[in-house]
């Protein structure tokens, strides 16, 4: 079904597909999740996608298949639910419970929206992919989004490449045309239902919301002969690339929404933008969101594992191809 994917994982036309489950109960299986099939296949397709992006503006054409533009029509969709769910008028600071309308009917839908884009011989993997997808927005319970919502719906995406939805020549369309939409609705998800920020250090976080923009938006500018990372200093240049780098996008709604002194509100942005180049910023990055993301109990905790991120050592699937 996938063979030779970019991500060396084959899954079978019998593949039986499950419900994923939660695995990750204390930080002894947080330090059993590094080890696992899942992680591995997650950060390769992370890292894979910031190898696509290298150089590459938003708006460059990049190939976009039936099903990635498929994708982006699901996620124009589920703007436009946000126009026909208005916020309640009852006073609230964070958390409008609107929101939880807006998830039902995410939830409702979701089914039908996956068969909309899968070819009908994969709608047996419909009862994994829902999982992620619906996690990827934010809780309706909390009311409140984070950066394990933003792993959730990449997970989504890695799911899709698993099982070969997505070729490698999507990947590049997979950042720059999904995940640039992808933002798009969580920040209108953000500002019309006052989300709160999940598990947010505060002041001293990357984000309040989220953080693969900012790694997969330094690729893009890696080589940029004129914009450094200093250059997010100037409001001026922020406003003049944030349509073409997803980094400089980051920078521009983090103004919309912070008040202040940008050293103050956003103090480890503005530390790393005293990093000399663009090349130490990416590989720093990926290191943070490892550490800060994929290794933090309070965010890794909610990540559910089934067939095609599955909960087991990386090397025993070795010892059996063995």
């Amino acid at each position: 079904m996938a063979d030779n994917n970019p991500l060396n994982v084959t899954i079978s036309l019998d593949h039986e597909f499950i419900e994923p489950i939660k695995k990750i109960n204390d930080q002894v299986d947080v330090n059993d999740w590094v080890e696992t099939e899942a992680f591995t296949r997650l950060l390769r397709f992370i890292e894979l996608l910031n190898e696509s992006v290298k150089g590459r503006k938003n708006s460059d054409p990049c190939h976009v298949s039936e099903t990635t533009q498929g994708v982006i029509n699901v996620l124009d969709t589920m703007i436009s639910w946000i126009d026909e769910i208005p916020p309640l008028p009852t006073p609230q600071r964070f958390g409008n419970k609107a929101f939880r309308t807006w998830m039902t009917r995410l939830e409702e839908n979701s089914i039908k929206l996956h068969q909309d884009i899968l070819p009908e011989h994969l709608h047996k993997a419909i009862i994994e992919l829902v999982t992620y997808f619906n996690g990827g927005f934010g809780n309706s319970t909390r009311i409140d989004y984070g950066s394990g919502h933003e792993l959730s719906f990449v997970a989504w995406l890695c799911c899709l490449s698993i099982i070969g939805i997505f070729k490698q020549e999507d990947y590049t369309s997979i950042v720059l045309r999904i995940f640039t939409k992808y933002l798009d609705l969580v920040r209108r998800l953000q500002r019309v239902y006052m989300l709160e920020p999940a598990g947010s250090h505060g002041v001293w976080g990357l984000d309040d919301h989220q953080f693969l923009s900012y790694y997969w938006g330094s690729a893009q500018i890696k080589d940029h002969q004129n914009l450094k990372p200093k250059s997010i200093l100037s409001e001026e240049l922020v406003n003049m690339y944030a349509g073409e780098y997803i980094y400089f996008g980051c920078i521009k709604y983090i103004h919309e929404v912070k008040k202040g002194p940008f050293h103050e509100h956003s103090p480890l942005l503005y530390d790393i933008s005293e990093v000399p180049n663009w090349t130490k910023v990416n590989s720093g990055l990926l290191k943070m969101y490892i550490a800060d993301v994929l290794k933090k109990f309070p965010i890794v905790q909610h990540f559910l594992f089934g067939s095609l991120l599955p909960f087991r050592r990386a090397d025993q699937r070795e010892k059996k191809e063995k």
